[in-house]
């Protein structure tokens, strides 16, 4: 079967952005419409003053996309790393003390973050087990939802401040008594336009970005009720003025809090990294080009990003999915569209202010809880049993863990569990950490042999031999002598097919004929059959 002939990737640079600048500039604002009402929504939701949000998308678009290492993600805060921010800001006392003491924890997690790519340790996210990372992103789509029901309905701040993950879930019925109808009203809506706007994909209407739409029915429905006069402050999105809240911010105070400074200096840098690795990994295969980004210059780019938003104020920022997708959708070609998008905010916000200060604090929580929705999806749920009743199990310990303690405690939980279900399953404890493999070559085929087992502890070291293979081989991975090959293997393995066969090699994976799956699911875990 003749091979699909490889598109010529444009330039990079300056003159990627003179060959480009149409297309670019044109994906670059589609992206700025959808993330200026979530970049506000997130800050706001995150406890952070909401121009903070715009303050980092900016730094994400027009710092950022200079120094990264893929091409078509955009940068920006992501609503993955509210609980985060929003725990830092509650453990490091509130208002604007926690918000000063949390940026101090957020810049040095900012350095780490730089420290990784200096590592190259942009394969991080491989050694952790997948489920437990879909778990983790679960639980916060569940967190999401349940901190924004009640701003969705226009409770009065006051009524949760200070309430717990689980104590807001029980409180939902408390809630829904007090709401207030008109902003309410505004909020389902927006909520209603949120969630169907994708089936209108296929009409003329529906190339509208689903927020700006939002914005445009519920701004002017604001300015019919005169929510300004008729409504209490807390109603409307409150941000001032841009040039007076960019200064130096950050509090280093807060080490002496050893315990909770270095607790949030972990979360900040390990979800941070992990969201961002992932939402490279993913774009990367929807890039028509087909070019493979650089992870660790990516890592350094986002970490200089990172430290650079914290001292002046703003929030953590990653390579976010939702956006970055909408750039490829929408026909970007090079970083200059990361550029443009915050290029747009940036002029927007300083000749806009009173218009974004229209909007109902109701439509920002519909469109966060539309993102909860996307994350917690009851398709994720399904799709995980489907790969495997454990893998399901991994799923909710992890959910549960993040939600009754924090994102640590839920990782952890994950992946203790993982291993467990792997010695049970027969993994030598040797193996762990390390998978025999043994790499040959004769006559245009590379083989790589593996040994013992291939589990999502020990995976760098197999993916570390692949990767020394030179592209256009036929490659042979024969994993007839391990006991187990967990899912994540098999996942990770698949990639490494379709990355290498669009270079022009061929790979085959064998030795899985005396293995038995745990599900029908093709990337189900292998296990050696007894016999």
């Amino acid at each position: 079967m003749k091979k699909e002939t490889k598109l010529q990737p444009p330039s990079d640079g300056w003159k990627g952005l003179i060959e480009n600048f149409g297309s670019d500039a044109s994906a670059g604002f589609v992206v700025f419409l959808l993330a200026l009402p979530l970049s506000l929504g997130i800050a706001k939701a995150s406890d952070f003053p909401p121009i903070m949000g715009l303050v980092t998308a900016i730094i994400g678009g027009i710092l950022v996309s200079l120094i990264s290492g893929s091409r078509l993600t955009i940068k920006g805060p992501a609503a993955g790393l509210i609980v985060v921010v929003a725990g830092s800001v509650a453990d490091f006392g509130g208002g604007e003390t926690g918000w000063k003491l949390a940026l101090g924890a957020m810049v040095v997690a900012g350095l780490v973050q730089v420290l990784f790519g200096v590592l190259k340790l942009g394969k991080l996210a491989d050694i952790f087990p997948l489920s437990a990372i879909h778990g983790m992103l679960a639980a916060i789509g569940i967190i999401i939802i349940a901190k924004q029901i009640p701003v969705l309905l226009d409770v009065n701040p006051e009524m949760y401040k200070g309430m717990s993950i689980v104590g807001m879930i029980t409180s939902i019925p408390d809630f829904i008594a007090n709401f207030d109808p008109r902003a309410t009203l505004i909020g389902v809506y927006s909520l209603a336009i949120m969630l169907g706007w994708p089936y209108l994909k296929d009409f003329k209407l529906g190339k509208i970005p689903a927020p700006l739409m939002v914005l445009i029915v519920a701004i002017p429905s604001e300015l019919a009720m005169d929510f300004e006069h008729t409504e209490p402050p807390y109603a409307l999105l409150h941000i001032g003025n841009l040039v007076e809240n960019v200064k130096y911010n950050a509090d280093f105070s807060g080490i002496a809090m050893t315990g909770i400074f270095i607790k949030y200096v972990i979360m900040f840098a390990l979800v941070g990294t992990l969201e961002s690795l992932l939402t490279v990994k993913a774009i990367d295969m929807a890039d028509p080009f087909k070019r493979k980004s650089n992870n660790d210059k990516d890592l350094i780019a986002v970490g200089v990003g990172n430290t650079v938003s914290a001292l002046l104020g703003g929030l953590p920022m990653i390579s976010e999915v939702a956006r970055s997708s909408a750039n490829v959708n929408n026909g970007a070609k090079t970083r200059w569209a990361n550029f443009f998008h915050g290029f747009f905010i940036l002029a927007f916000v300083l000749v806009a202010t009173p218009v974004i200060e229209m909007i109902p604090n109701s439509a920002l929580a519909a469109m966060l809880i539309t993102v909860g929705i996307k994350l917690a999806h009851p398709k994720e749920f399904v799709n995980t049993f489907k790969i495997g009743k454990e893998q399901l199990a991994i799923f909710l310990v992890t959910i549960v863990f993040t939600i009754f303690e924090d994102l640590l405690i839920g990782i952890a939980a994950g992946i203790i569990l993982k291993m467990i279900l792997h010695v049970i399953h027969g993994t030598p404890i040797s193996s762990f950490f390390k998978a025999p493999t043994v790499v040959s070559f004769d006559k245009n085929e590379y083989l790589v042999e593996i040994d013992k087992a291939a589990i999502f502890s020990n995976f760098l070291g197999i993916k570390r031999k692949l990767e020394e293979i030179p592209a256009g081989f036929n490659v042979t991975i024969d994993l007839k002598n391990t006991k187990l090959v967990d899912h994540s293997v098999m996942e990770n393995l698949h990639h490494f097919q379709h990355e290498y066969e669009e270079n022009g090699g061929h790979v085959r994976i064998i030795g899985l004929e005396n293995h038995k799956p745990v599900s029908d699911h093709k990337l189900a875990a292998r296990k050696l059959a007894q016999s």
